[in-house]
């Protein structure tokens, strides 16, 4: 699996936000991805020095649309923890 191909997207929320104070980054990542995989993509692709990964896979939830039940789709995230003094500069233009 390429670097390109392991990191979906950043999660912007104030979760994650409260979690940057703490120099760590939330991501979406591939559901195949482990956390070498993530510890290595983070690390080529922003430069990084990388302490901890922690992975996740968070099921979908039961909604209902027009009376029909249904489910939001699952994903996998990983945090990711970096050294101190380093920044990911994707998060900080937000």
């Amino acid at each position: 699996m390429k670097y390109n191909d392991v990191l979906i997207k950043p999660v912007i929320s104030e979760k994650a936000s409260a979690l940057r104070e703490q120099n760590k980054y939330v991501f979406v990542v591939h559901p195949e991805a482990t956390k070498t995989d993530v510890k290595e993509a983070v690390k080529k692709l922003f430069n990084v020095k990388v302490i901890s990964c922690t992975t996740i896979n968070v099921m979908g939830k039961e909604k209902r649309l027009r009376g029909r039940p249904g489910l939001t789709s699952a994903y996998k995230k990983a945090i990711v923890r970096v050294a101190d003094g380093e920044t990911i500069k994707v998060f900080e233009g937000v």
